[in-house]
C-alpha cells in the first residue's frame, strides 16, 4: 500500500507540475485532458483563459488518498508467510504469470497515450524553430510555421507536413509509432495503383480486374477524374468522367474494352480532348472507409467505416477499457467491502434493512435503466462518467453477500474477542482485523470483476446504449464488423481485441484462484 502512494502521489505531483508549466504528460495529465476535453468539467475565468477544476479536484483526491495511506500503513511491514507462499503458488502457474506479463506490457504501452498514438509529432524542427506538439498543450498553427492563407490558422497538418520534410529538407520531424488518433481523425480515402499485363488489368490480388477502377488528378482520392467499369479485367460498361469539383461531365460506354461508337457525350467547358487529358492517366482502385489493411499507406490493420486507422482505435478501446477498470474496480470494492463487513458485524436489525433494499434494488433490470438514460440523453452528452455510474450502481450488491459471510464468519473467532477485551474500536476491529482476512476473496474476485466491466461496456456499446462515436470502443467496432459482413478485417479484429483481453483476464483470475484456495493447500490433522 505504501508503495502504491508513492507512486500515485509522485503521480499527482507531475500532473501539477505539467499543468502549470502547459504540458501535456501521457497519462499522467489523463484528469487535466479530460477536464479540457469535456465542457461541463472546466469553465473560463474573467480573463476567458480556462480552469481545469475536475484536473484539480482529482489531484487534491489523489493527494489526500496517498497522504493518508503514508501516514496509517506502517513502514516497514513485510508480507506474510501464507501471503508469501501465496504469491510463490501464482507465480508457479505458468498461464497465470504469462498472461499477467502480457497484461502488463498492454498497461505500458496504453500508458504511452500519444506518444505512441498520435497524429502531433513528438519533436518538430522547423523553421529555426523547435516545438514539441505532442506533450505541449499550446496548438502549433501554421502561421508559426511561416505559412499563408488558410493554413496560417488552422493547426498544422503534421503527416502533409511528413512528407513535405521528407520531399523538400528544411527541418525535421519525428512522429509516433501509430500516426493517427483513434477517433475524430478521418483520413482520405486509400488509392492502389494496379498493373497491366497484356492488355488486361490486374487487381491488387493479380487476378483480372472485376468492378471500379479511376484516375485522379491528383493524390488527392476526393478528385476523381474518371471512372471506370471493368469485366475480366477489361473495360466493359458505363465511364463516367468528374470535374475537380465531382460535378459529372463526361459518360461514355465500353463494350469488350472497347468505346462504343456514339455513346460519347460531353457537357463541360472546354473541349472534350482537353478534359480527357487532364488526369494523371494512373488507373487504380480507391478504397472508401472501411479500407482493406494497406501497409503502404501505413494502415496495417485498414480503417474503420468513419475514416479513423484500425491499430489506434483498437489502441484507443484499450486505453478506455484500462481507464474504465481503474474507476470502476476501487468504487466498487470500497463500496461492497464497507456494507458487507458492517451488515456482517453488526446483524439484527441493520443487517436485514439493507438486505432487503439489496434484493429490492437488485431487481430493477439493468438493461432497462440503460435504455431510459440512452433515450433522455443525447447521445452526444454521454460520457463515460454516465455509462460507469450506472455500472457502479449495480456492481457493488453482488460483492456484499461475500464480505457478510465472512464478516459474520470472522466476528466468532477468539482473536477478535480479545480485540474487543482490548478496548480496539468498532472501525479498528472490522477494518484491521476482519478485512485482512478476506483477502483471498477479494483477489480471487478482481479479475473476474475486470472481465465484467470490459463485457459489460462492450456490450452496451454494441447495443448502441453505451458511448458515443467520439469514444474508441470496441463494441462499437465488433457492432460496425457485422453490419459491414463484406469487410472482415473489422469484425474480427474488434473479437480478437476483446476475446484476447478476456482470456488473458480469465487466466490470472484462474491462477490466483488455485494459488489462494485454502482448501488444496491446506491439510487437517
Amino acid at each position: 500500500m505504501r508503495i502504491f502512494a508513492w507512486i500515485l502521489l509522485v503521480f499527482t505531483v507531475l500532473a501539477l507540475v505539467a499543468e502549470f508549466a502547459g504540458l501535456h504528460l501521457p497519462s499522467v495529465s489523463w484528469a487535466f485532458n479530460s477536464s479540457y476535453d469535456i465542457a461541463s468539467l472546466h469553465f473560463r475565468n474573467e480573463d476567458g483563459d480556462v480552469v481545469a477544476w475536475f484536473g484539480y479536484l482529482v489531484s487534491a483526491l489523489s493527494l489526500v488518498i496517498s497522504g493518508v495511506i503514508l501516514k496509517w500503513v506502517p513502514a516497514g511491514r513485510r508480507m506474510t508467510p501464507t501471503n508469501k507462499r501465496r504469491l510463490e503458488r501464482f507465480f508457479s502457474i505458468p498461464r497465470g504469470s504469462i498472461s499477467l506479463g502480457i497484461i502488463g506490457v498492454l498497461v505500458l504501452l496504453a500508458g504511452l497515450d500519444q506518444a505512441l498514438v498520435g497524429k502531433k509529432a513528438l519533436y518538430l524542427n522547423y523553421g529555426d524553430e523547435v516545438y514539441f506538439p505532442a506533450f505541449e498543450r499550446k496548438i502549433v498553427t501554421g502561421e508559426d510555421l511561416g505559412l499563408k492563407g488558410d493554413a496560417a490558422k488552422a493547426e498544422v497538418n503534421y503527416r502533409e507536413l511528413a512528407e513535405l520534410i521528407d520531399e523538400e529538407g528544411g527541418g525535421s520531424i519525428l512522429m509516433p509509432l501509430i500516426p493517427y488518433d483513434p477517433t475524430l481523425d478521418t483520413v482520405a480515402p486509400l488509392f492502389k495503383a494496379l498493373e497491366e499485363k497484356q492488355a488486361v488489368l490486374l487487381d491488387e490480388h493479380g487476378d483480372p480486374m472485376q468492378g471500379q477502377v479511376s484516375t485522379l488528378y491528383d493524390e488527392d482520392t476526393s478528385k476523381r477524374h474518371m471512372i471506370y467499369e471493368y469485366r475480366a479485367g477489361v473495360k466493359n460498361g458505363r465511364a463516367v468522367g468528374r470535374m475537380p469539383s465531382g460535378e459529372p461531365v463526361y459518360e461514355a460506354q465500353y463494350r469488350e474494352g472497347k468505346l462504343v461508337d456514339g455513346s460519347e457525350s460531353y457537357t463541360g467547358e472546354g473541349s472534350m480532348e482537353e478534359f480527357l487529358a487532364a488526369g494523371d492517366g494512373v488507373l487504380g482502385r480507391v478504397f472508401f472507409h472501411a479500407a482493406p489493411p494497406n501497409w503502404q499507406a501505413g494502415h496495417y490493420f485498414g480503417t474503420t467505416p468513419q475514416g479513423n486507422d484500425l491499430v489506434a482505435y483498437l489502441y484507443g478501446g484499450l486505453q478506455l477499457n484500462i481507464r474504465a477498470v481503474l474507476i470502476f474496480i476501487p468504487i466498487i470494492y470500497c463500496i461492497g467491502i464497507s456494507v458487507g463487513l458492517v451488515m456482517g458485524y453488526f446483524g439484527g436489525v441493520f443487517d436485514i434493512v439493507v438486505q432487503r433494499f439489496i434484493e429490492i434494488f437488485s431487481t430493477i433490470p439493468f438493461l432497462f435503466v440503460v435504455i431510459i438514460f440512452g433515450s433522455v440523453i443525447p447521445a452526444e452528452n454521454r460520457g463515460l462518467g454516465m455509462i460507469l455510474l450506472i455500472l457502479i450502481l449495480f456492481g457493488w450488491m453482488g460483492m456484499t453477500y461475500l464480505m457478510r459471510t465472512a464478516a459474520l464468519k470472522e466476528k466468532a473467532r477468539d482473536y477478535i474477542a480479545a480485540a474487543r477485551v482490548s478496548g480496539a474500536s468498532t472501525s479498528r476491529i472490522i477494518f484491521t482485523h476482519i478485512l485482512p482476512n478476506t483477502v483471498a476473496i477479494l483477489v480471487t474476485l478482481v479479475p473476474f470483476s475486470v472481465s465484467s466491466v470490459i463485457l459489460s461496456l462492450s456490450s452496451l456499446d454494441y447495443l448502441g446504449f453505451g458511448l458515443p462515436p467520439q469514444f474508441a470502443t470496441w463494441g462499437n467496432l465488433l457492432n460496425a464488423g457485422l453490419s459491414n459482413l463484406s469487410k472482415p478485417w473489422l469484425a474480427s479484429s474488434a473479437f480478437l481485441a476483446l476475446v484476447s483481453t478476456l482470456i488473458l483476464v480469465t487466466f490470472v483470475g484462474e491462477a490466483v484462484r488455485e494459488a489462494f484456495d485454502p482448501k488444496k493447500f491446506t491439510t487437517y490433522k
